[in-house]
């Protein structure tokens, strides 16, 4: 027989044996099946990694959930109100619509923002503070020309493009805080209401809260004599900031610095309203080292003190809504902003006198803001220990040996017959080292749910090859392929049929967002699509091959 005539006969086996030698790449090889695992060297030079943090044992690339892992889980509604479909009628109508919601509801730059939509061709405004009412968003969006709005066409809730950016957002920030493993995700209930979920291995429900809870929102503000007293105005806002270094010590600033560059699309502007508001001339070197009082709350600050300093020229550094430093303009500086040549370059400096500050401001700055404060009023929370955790791992480990050992042994009792039953367990093996080989490569964290579906893929998976073993066996010896072939096709139009009904069954668990249902219901599905497709065939081959007696 040659080789062609040999591929094709024995192709399902052939088949079979590549999908085991991947997964088994894909689970112990180094760095994994597409490289992506990590350094154990670079984790060890990393001061800031955690060490009870891991994505599992050194001699597999498995990941694992919050269940195997330990960690927390919170599951939050975005705090916020939109309105969709604006036309404003103004020649900058983004920037003048958002300063409109900024002045009219007095908030921060933050808590308000408007997109346009391209396909549409209108603007979405976005205010972020359950303080403020329907009726007070929609009057300050009236105050714009071209838009007339009433409470009725205001929502609860945030865009869609607000939740994307939430959510990526927050898996920066729980990678930038050192936290290996750490997602986020945007879900959605029966209900029509949006939930931010995040996942922390390693961190406890708390520690993952004060995580969330902060914004990571960054701005300088510029305080200046006004008209007859001190007044405020942001100068730059967290998009304004790119290549973000590190924290630390400056013997010229006599402080900690964030050396960060401003974007090339604002520089030129901000250095001409510098220029404006004096901080180029009179402005330089006016900026009193007592000034501003850090850790307060800015506004608060501004409402009881503000008042107190005359002709003051101070860059103010705010952080998550309050003051982290103020500092003067320098003579250099205001030279090459005066000649025009910061632009060029536009390096700035942001000064902490404690190191604590300066390495929340660098990572606050790396991970962007969080557009929407989360609502942990409404909030669900799940944690496991990472010892029950670890316990857990070990009970899953022992629960799947003895349905393998319980499996093989009944599969002997039944048929007495070593080619029937040493085949059927190694091919029933072979779907769990197949799916533990995707979920590797595709860094699925492995909870409990999945555990649950690797075992009901397990008994299925015997199910379906007790139907062809009976099928093929029950009507009298076989020893011709054309009687084999006809048994073996009655009974895998029968396990067909059931693969059907249980990926029509599972497939609804598997799309709607209900915990960990879903991981139970995917694995399941692919368990019967792997056997339907690949193992089930295979094992029919190899039957065939240890049954008849002409070949």
């Amino acid at each position: 027989m040659s080789v062609k005539e040999t591929v094709g006969k024995w192709w399902r086996i052939a088949l079979l044996v590549i999908l085991i030698s991947v997964s088994l790449y894909a689970l112990f090889a180094p760095g994994g099946l597409m490289g992506a695992g990590e350094d154990p060297s670079a984790l060890e030079a990393d001061d800031n990694a955690t060490e009870e943090v891991g994505t599992g044992a050194s001699w597999h690339n498995l990941a694992f959930g919050l269940g195997l892992d330990g960690g927390a889980r919170i599951s939050a509604p975005p705090v916020g109100m939109m309105a969709e479909g604006l036309e404003p009628e103004t020649e900058n109508p983004r920037t003048d619509l958002r300063s409109a919601l900024i002045d009219e509801l007095d908030l921060p730059p933050e808590d308000a923002s408007v997109n346009f939509d391209e396909r549409v061709g209108t603007y979405t405004a976005e205010v972020y503070d359950d303080n403020v009412t329907h009726d007070e968003f929609a009057a300050a969006a009236s105050t714009v020309d071209g838009v007339d709005i009433t409470a009725d066409d205001v929502e609860d809730g945030v865009s869609d493009e607000t939740r994307d950016e939430m959510v990526t957002v927050i898996e920066s920030k729980l990678n930038e805080a050192g936290l290996a493993g750490g997602r986020a995700y945007d879900t959605e209930t029966l209900g029509g209401e949006h939930f931010i979920v995040s996942e922390a291995p390693g961190f406890t429900s708390t520690q993952l809260q004060s995580q969330l809870e902060e914004r990571g929102s960054v701005r300088i503000e510029a305080h200046h004599p006004g008209d007859g007293n001190m007044t405020s105005e942001t100068v730059l806002e967290q998009d304004h900031f790119t290549d973000i270094g590190s924290a630390e010590w400056s013997n010229e600033h006599n402080a900690y610095i964030v050396n960060v560059l401003v974007v090339s699309e604002r520089a030129p502007d901000y250095q001409n309203r510098l220029g404006e508001l004096g901080f180029l001339d009179e402005g330089v070197g006016r900026c009193d080292p007592g000034y501003a009082q850090t850790g307060m709350d800015v506004d608060e600050w501004e409402d009881e003190h503000m008042d107190d300093w005359d002709d003051q020229y101070c860059l103010v550094t705010v952080s998550e809504g309050e003051i982290v430093s103020a500092h003067s303009m320098g003579d250099d500086l205001a030279g090459s902003m005066r000649t025009g040549d910061w632009a060029n370059s536009p390096n700035f400096v942001m000064t902490s006198q404690e190191r604590e500050d300066a390495q929340q401001l660098s990572l606050n700055l790396r991970a962007g803001a969080l557009a929407a404060p989360l609502d942990f009023g409404n909030a669900q929370v799940f944690s496991v220990e990472p010892a029950l955790a670890e316990q857990f791992k070990q009970w899953s480990l022992l629960i799947g040996i003895l349905a393998v050992f319980s499996v093989s042994g009944m599969v002997y009792v039944r048929y007495r017959d070593p080619r029937v039953a040493v085949p059927m367990v190694v091919t029933a093996m072979a779907e769990v080292v197949i799916l533990l080989g995707f979920a590797a490569a595709i860094e699925m964290p492995l909870d409990l749910a999945h555990v649950a579906g690797f075992i009901a893929v397990v008994g299925t998976g015997v199910d379906d090859l007790v139907i062809i073993a009976d099928q093929v066996m029950d009507e009298g010896d076989v020893d011709q392929r054309r009687v084999f072939d006809s048994r073996f096709r009655k009974a895998f139009w029968i396990i067909g049929a059931a693969a059907a009904t249980t990926i029509i069954a599972m497939s609804p668990l598997a799309v709607l967002s209900l915990g960990d249902l879903q991981g139970f219901a995917i694995i399941t599905i692919l368990g019967v699509l792997i056997g339907v497709l690949v193992t089930r065939p295979a094992y029919g081959d190899i039957l065939r091959k240890l049954m008849t007696e002409k070949r």
